[in-house]
């Protein structure tokens, strides 16, 4: 069973930028998506972005606007998402997830929190205004 294990949060000033990393152990990031969701304080978990297995196609939410990159870094068997710009209203708990992903789907399907099979413990970001 993949656990997933995310890493890279702190405080930071509004404009700074951060990099999360979500290691895979008992496992590889091999034929999976990988996702980022994050929750704020009382809202609801919210999709962020997703790389998928087959294609390799980055799908973000519209909240990104350019400012994150996700990408894979196979030799360390990692997924990265680089946060540039970052803003107050960033500050939640990001969560990795992971979902097998023989047959790519639509893209709708990975925005749902549901289509994942595996979740990391989350890591905090707080960024200061």
């Amino acid at each position: 069973q993949v656990q997933l294990v995310e890493r890279g949060g702190g405080l930071v000033q509004a404009g700074a930028s951060l990099r999360l990393s979500c290691a895979a152990s008992g496992g590889t990031f091999s034929s999976y998506a990988v996702g980022w969701f994050r929750q704020a304080p009382g809202k609801e978990r919210e999709f962020v972005a997703v790389i998928t297995w087959r294609s390799g196609r980055t799908y973000y939410s519209a909240f990104v606007n350019s400012r994150f990159t996700i990408s894979r870094d196979n030799g360390a068997n990692m997924v990265l998402l680089q946060m540039n710009s970052l803003k107050p209203e960033d500050t939640a708990v990001y969560y990795c997830a992971a979902r097998r992903d023989q047959v790519e789907l639509p893209r709708v399907y990975y925005y749902r929190d549901s289509s994942y099979d595996y979740w990391g413990q989350g890591t905090q970001v707080t960024v200061s205004s």
